[in-house]
């Protein structure tokens, strides 16, 4: 097997959006080209109960959205591509921010009638200060929506990025005829009953021709030339270069749904879109196609199957090859661990594998050794960076419902923090427990994990906190003796056993830092 050769094949990249703008849709569309699911079921339409195949959890279900991230990989003209599809509502933004940490580049998806989306905006602003390349998607043209140039211009100002097409839609809604494929030079007509199979596209050179006005009519022909001139004339053209350095984003339109627009972004996007690219540990920069192994935690999911309680940590590759039974070195416990069945997603199915490349993300079996962030190597101490913890905006009181599941409480409290769904602090006074949470739907899912997964009850109690700041200070310093004394009934300790001040109101936070100007607080967990 030729190493550099399967790092080159390789296209790892994460789907972005605002909730509801077609993201789960246009995952599965990739998957149907990718020939690893046989038909798509449409997520929304009650005719079909069948759910997305990415979204898994009952909750999910209910209320048709993404909650967990799901791993997706299949074959695409012999590249392996290897879908993240993150959750789009900001609840659960903590989870998609991580996510960002493992992928190569981006897809954002943009819905044509809303345009620009407060949530779009915060996570293409992670993708920009990391420099992750970026292409937009703008979905759902079969429906009446914005003009494609008010769009275009929106994506530019509100997201601050520099757009170029690379397809163009021929009318909208009622009158949207198909897309002219500026980068390939062909248009692909919509015939808008092609929701479960694969469309044919019909190659024009020369869009000057006469054939076009028999294929689209004498008026969108006109207005397709018009629209196709001022796209040369405004936007740059497409460097790749430009692209990979995060300095020029490509724009496709099309219909997910529809399975409209789809094959033409995934053709470029497995030309365009980077192999593994180097990641930054704390000691270096580590590129992929250094021999030793590593990698880093990104994501731990509990019980992934209801029937067996399995806890599954997903690993990004970065360096080197992972083999299946090989003692590789977990750096934060200094313990070396072997691992008997890794396992990779292929569409909906895991599967067992014996050796993995730089791009690909492993699913390992985990008894409790993982926490998000952990680095596994051949045997070098690396620190991967770029995890952080947030400060969340809610905070409740947990309380045990059932005193006879103390036991299974904990347990299920542990695991799920261990996950990062929420954050989990201990008051110093008394040792209540305090869980904070980055959006208030965060609570129904734990609370219904705690009781599908666990078999405990629990009940929740508001805390007014505005927000939690991790403390650092000097033990021997009599203003942070005087910090701990007077400010004693705020303070908590989080899983890592770090100090943590938990600020009742912006003002006393303000307060606070005037009067102890030697403490310092931060407001991620990052900030050794």
């Amino acid at each position: 097997m030729n190493f550099e050769k399967e790092i080159s094949r390789r296209r790892t990249f994460g789907i972005i959006s605002h909730p509801d703008a077609g993201k789960t849709t246009l995952t599965e569309k990739l998957l149907l080209f990718g020939g690893a699911i046989q038909e798509a079921g449409a997520v929304k339409s009650n005719k079909i109960k069948k759910s997305a195949t990415s979204d898994f959890m009952e909750i999910e279900r209910q209320r048709g959205i993404s909650v967990a991230t799901s791993v997706l990989a299949f074959i695409y003209k012999d590249k392996k591509i290897n879908i993240l599809d993150t959750p789009g509502h900001k609840d659960f933004a903590e989870d998609t921010f991580r996510t960002l940490t493992a992928v190569d580049s981006v897809i954002v998806v943009i819905d044509v009638a809303k345009g620009v989306e407060e949530q779009t905006e915060k996570l293409v602003e992670v993708c920009r200060m990391r420099n992750i390349p970026m292409i937009v998607f703008i979905n759902k043209l079969d429906r009446e929506g914005k003009d494609a140039f008010d769009l275009l211009d929106e994506v530019e100002q509100k997201l601050g990025l520099q757009v170029t097409p690379l397809s163009f839609p021929i009318g909208m809604g009622y009158d949207f005829k198909g897309i002219y494929n500026i980068y390939e030079k062909n248009i692909n007509l919509f015939s808008g009953n092609s929701k479960q199979n694969i469309e044919e596209t019909i190659a024009f050179d020369n869009i000057d021709s006469p054939e076009l006005e028999k294929i689209i009519g004498e008026k969108a022909a006109i207005s397709l030339r018009e629209n196709l001139e001022l796209v040369d004339g405004v936007y740059p053209p497409f460097e790749k270069e430009a692209y990979l350095n995060g300095k020029l984003q490509p724009v496709f339109f099309g219909s997910a749904l529809n399975n409209f627009g789809v094959r033409e972004l995934l053709d470029c996007f497995i030309e365009i879109a980077p192999a593994p690219r180097p990641k930054m540990a704390e000691e270096r920069l580590v590129k992929a196609n250094e021999k030793d192994f590593s990698g880093f935690v990104f994501k731990i999911h509990a019980n992934m199957d209801p029937k067996h309680r399995d806890r599954l940590a997903f690993i990004k590759i970065v360096s080197g090859t992972f083999e299946r039974n090989t003692p590789y070195l977990h750096v934060r416990n200094g313990k070396k661990l072997k691992f008997s069945s890794p396992n990779a997603f292929f569409a909906e199915k895991k599967e067992i594998v014996d050796i993995s490349f730089p791009g690909d993300i492993v699913g390992l079996h985990d008894t409790g050794n993982f926490k998000i962030g952990d680095s596994l190597t051949s045997g070098e101490e690396l620190h991967y960076k770029g995890i952080p913890s947030f400060s969340p905006e809610h905070f409740r009181y947990i309380n045990n419902a059932d005193p006879l599941k103390a036991k299974q409480l904990n347990k299920g409290i542990d695991q799920l923090m261990d996950e990062g769904v929420a954050q989990l602090f201990t008051l110093e006074m008394n040792n209540r427990k305090v869980i904070g949470t980055v959006g208030a739907l965060q609570y129904e899912v734990i609370q219904y994990r705690l009781e599908h997964e666990y078999g405990a009850k629990c009940t929740y109690e508001n805390l007014p906190v505005h927000k939690a700041c991790w403390v650092e200070g000097n033990e021997k310093d009599e203003e942070f003796k005087e910090f701990k004394r007077v400010k004693q009934k705020f303070l908590a300790r989080d899983k890592h056993n770090k100090l943590v001040f938990l600020a009742d109101s912006q003002f006393s936070l303000q307060m606070t830092q005037q009067k102890y100007p030697n403490v310092k607080l931060h407001f991620t967990s990052e900030y050794e």
